[in-house]
């Protein structure tokens, strides 16, 4: 009979720095594929509390990082005391890509850096003592067959999301000629507990693993016969789509199109805009493949004072035929935001023409959004996958037929919508559509990283970003603004280890960030 420790689950959080490591101060015995499955379900998938942790109470600003050139400061709006919430003070550092991420505004002291690094961690380790655990439970049936099928399919692509994600935030882009030696994160793949101090693996390491894990759930995953009951469980499509956006980033672009391929073959879903006119975020939309987590975006975008609005810039790169720039978006003045689900009406609905002041997907329930800002996976990324990688590999024809694909569902019916370009200019028409497509859901930033050292067409850019300073933090009344700015290949692409982990883990090295200095605008 299997056991599994699961006392360390109710402690990791008090952890900072030793995050790797495994408490038994509890034992909870497992007799069936069941009782693992509930785990999984518990512990090892992001709820919507978990997510909520993530994206705003404590860090929201490695969510806010994630949005780069999105998001800009809004100095425009009401003012209430929930302007002035966690979620501005937290993201200083992160907003203005400071040497420390935690840096407060002040420069006097630090906030908390780890908290994202340790949840993940923890949903790691949970992954771990699954996969320790499942062989040893029963499997004769056809029914516990397929039930260890499931948990281990889904526990192999958890592990391999949650790596993947970690090494796009904490290791360096991957480049074939450097990734061997390029640091990364840990990696920990078993439930050994082991007293010792944690040091980084490479970006080649990293990537192997996921790789490895994504195969394995691969295989279990197409043998489980029946259909997922929702998009909160991941399947064999939604590995595939992910096997899709790795390889993409790996630059290994016939893989990266086969999978895709894989996943328009399975889900070929699109949902045209010229028809489908209401909310597009939601649970039952045709295009969800996959999603984990609630969604705090609405939450931080917010016509209020010292919030943050969509950028101009993202706005901007949506033509006036573009039914994306109407349906996902409101605009009042200077002030952008997404379109918002009211999830229980405790606040007005949304008003295009008188705003939305009280307006939000946040209920005083804490309730969010019934779809992921950071770990969504949809139809249409399959079909900007194809067409990037078969432009890479020079079969414009086909790269062009995907690309149309997708905009006959999101541009007016009446309008001349299709990309007629190739070589380059069809590169970056890819690479815009991508922009506009996968806006506000945690692409954005991951793209900017990986061109930057794409073998075919590199490209970086510098991104600005302008941080006021008011009386209060209750208060409208502009003390002074000072204007940021993320160079082309800067350092700062990469976040910094967390501090409280460099202090556990001695001797780990840090990634190289630069010192950021700033200019006064007002």
């Amino acid at each position: 009979m299997a056991t599994l420790l699961t006392g360390f689950f109710a402690t990791l959080f008090i952890s900072c720095g030793d995050f790797l490591e495994e408490y038994s101060q509890d034992t909870d015995y497992v007799r069936t594929w069941k009782d693992l499955d509930e785990l999984l379900i518990g512990d090892c998938y992001l709820p919507v509390e978990a997510s909520h942790y993530l994206s705003y109470t404590s860090n929201v600003g490695s969510w806010i990082h994630l949005l780069g050139d999105e998001v800009q400061e809004s100095q425009t709006g009401y003012t209430t005391q929930y302007a002035s919430g966690d979620y501005r003070a937290n993201s200083f550092g992160y907003f203005t890509w400071q040497q420390r991420v935690g840096q407060n505004e002040s420069y006097t002291d630090y906030y908390t850096e780890n908290g994202t690094w340790t949840k993940i961690y923890y949903c790691i380790n949970v992954a771990n003592n699954i996969l320790s655990s499942v062989n040893d439970v029963p499997c004769v049936t056809e029914v516990e067959q397929q039930g260890v099928h499931k948990v281990k399919g889904e526990a192999h692509f958890l592990r391999a999301y949650y790596y993947f994600w970690l090494a796009n935030l904490y290791g360096k882009p991957y480049n074939a000629a450097t990734a061997e030696t390029d640091l990364c994160v840990p990696l920990k793949t078993s439930d050994v507990v082991e007293d010792k101090k944690f040091t980084r693996q490479t970006v080649a390491e990293v990537y192997r693993q996921v790789l490895a894990d994504l195969s394995a759930a691969e295989s279990e995953l197409k043998q489980v016969k029946t259909p997922k009951l929702s998009i909160y469980r991941a399947d064999s499509t939604a590995c595939h789509l992910l096997q899709s956006r790795v390889y993409l980033y790996m630059q290994q672009w016939d893989k990266a199109s086969l999978y895709a391929k894989k996943v328009m073959a399975a889900h070929p879903a699109l949902t045209n805009l010229n028809t489908a006119t209401g909310k597009f975020l939601v649970k039952d939309n045709a295009e969800n493949i996959f999603s984990m987590g609630g969604n705090d975006v609405h939450r931080i975008f917010n016509y209020i004072c010292q919030s943050y609005s969509v950028s101009k810039e993202l706005y901007d790169a949506y033509s006036s035929n573009d039914l994306r720039k109407s349906q996902w978006y409101w605009k009042k003045g200077q002030f952008i935001g997404p379109v918002r689900v009211t999830v229980n009406n405790l606040y007005t609905s949304y008003d295009a023409t008188n705003g939305s002041y009280y307006e939000r997907a946040y209920s005083e329930n804490g309730q969010q959004e019934e779809v992921s800002g950071q770990f969504l996976m949809r139809s249409a990324e399959a079909y900007l996958n194809e067409a990037e990688a078969e432009a890479y590999l020079g079969h414009d024809e086909e790269a062009r037929r995907v690309l149309n694909l997708l905009r006959a569902n999101r541009f007016s019916a009446s309008s001349n919508n299709e990309v007629t370009a190739s070589g380059a200019e069809l590169i970056t028409s890819i690479r815009n559509e991508r922009r506009r497509e996968l806006a506000l859901e945690g692409h954005r930033w991951f793209d900017l990283r990986r061109y930057m050292v794409c073998g075919v067409q590199p490209e970086s850019h510098a991104i600005t970003h302008e941080w006021t300073y008011y009386s209060s933090h209750t208060s409208t009344t502009m003390i002074e603004r000072r204007r940021f700015v993320l160079e082309a290949n800067d350092d700062a692409y990469t976040l910094p280890i967390p501090q409280e982990v460099l202090n556990f883990n001695t001797g780990m090295p840090n990634n190289a960030r630069p010192w950021r200095e700033y200019t006064v605008v007002q």
